[in-house]
């Protein structure tokens, strides 16, 4: 043996040492999900078998906990209910190095977790979203309107915060501990994906993307989610994340209109007062002051809530920044 082969093997055989160092949680919410998720628990056994899987059950009326736990998952019950205090729970009571997660529908391809695994620790990412690829086999597995709905959700996102992901609300994404650790999770329902995609875009987290299957739900088993309940849901949610994370960019939308306005009321009574010496609508001449002072205001909120917000996203970067990555976690 050479010596490049030589190096070769040693690095490859430090590698191989380190993945298999690394721990690794399937974690998985459910509600009402007893016919699909033995599918799941049993797809992740043969994916990953050295990884713990965890099943959140959030209040099912069915035997989705008896099945779980039958087919060797850990089952946690969580009371409240919503997926996003699922996930809040997952985070705060599952200890590991890279946390899969993945709803328990069995629509997603569990076959590819070591692929989005090995993504995450190549490139030292912090999260790997799956991207869904209909499968084909059913018109209505992933619908148009889901899916223009899902594009013109991404899209805002996107120009809003940034980033170049396609499908924001992907239920399978992959997760380095340093990610998990310092996700402040404070959304309840399905509005959890917005939220977790918002929080890598906001830190400036690196991330990707990976296709995956998505394929239809197993015979019996029925949808949770509501198209434009959980639509509006998700809007309000971006809506609410830019008034919070880009307060100097909305509060200055805000006060640009009202700056309009005051000039469009201001320009006629200008133009009178010019020509006669009058104001003779004293109550428009109020209003255009008024919209003019509460420009001025705006922005001024804006200013301060931008230095508010800067100090709140320095204080969850720290965090971050206190956790180790998944490479390093995988080389220890």
């Amino acid at each position: 043996m050479t010596d490049a082969d030589l190096k070769t093997s040693v690095s490859l055989a430090g590698r191989s040492g380190g993945a298999a160092a690394l721990r690794i949680a399937a974690v998985i919410p459910c509600f009402n999900e007893a016919l699909a998720i033995a599918q799941v628990v049993e797809g992740f056994r043969a994916a990953l078998p050295e990884a713990q899987i965890h099943v959140f059950d959030n209040n099912s009326t069915d035997d989705t906990a008896a099945v779980a736990r039958a087919a060797g998952a850990i089952v946690t019950h969580v009371a409240a209910p919503g997926k996003g205090n699922v996930v809040r729970r997952m985070f705060a009571d599952v200890e590991a190095d890279v946390y899969v997660m993945v709803d328990g529908d069995a629509t997603y391809d569990t076959g590819a977790a070591r692929r989005l695994i090995d993504r995450l620790v190549e490139g030292n990412l912090d999260m790997v979203v799956g991207s869904r690829v209909d499968d084909g086999q059913d018109a209505l597995t992933y619908r148009k309107g889901h899916r223009f709905g899902n594009r013109l959700l991404t899209g805002a996102v996107v120009q809003l915060f940034g980033g170049g992901l396609t499908d924001m609300l992907s239920g399978y994404r992959v997760f380095s501990r340093r990610y998990a650790k310092s996700f402040p999770a404070l959304s309840r329902g399905f509005e959890i994906e917005t939220e977790l995609t918002v929080h890598a875009l906001e830190l400036r987290m690196p991330h990707a993307e990976e296709s995956t299957t998505y394929s239809t739900r197993p015979e019996g088993s029925h949808s949770k989610l509501s198209t434009y309940r959980d639509g509006w849901r998700i809007l309000k949610t971006i809506c609410k994340l830019f008034v919070s994370e880009r307060p100097l960019q909305f509060f200055s939308i805000i006060a640009g209109l009202l700056m309009v306005l005051s000039v469009a009321l201001a320009v006629p009574l200008f133009m009178t007062y010019m020509h006669t010496g009058l104001v003779p609508r004293l109550p428009t001449a109020v209003l255009s002051t008024g919209a003019m002072l509460a420009a001025m205001l705006s922005f001024v909120c804006g200013i301060v809530m931008h230095t508010v917000t800067l100090g709140r996203q320095e204080a969850k970067r720290l965090r971050y920044l206190a956790i180790p990555g998944v490479r390093h976690c995988a080389d220890r």
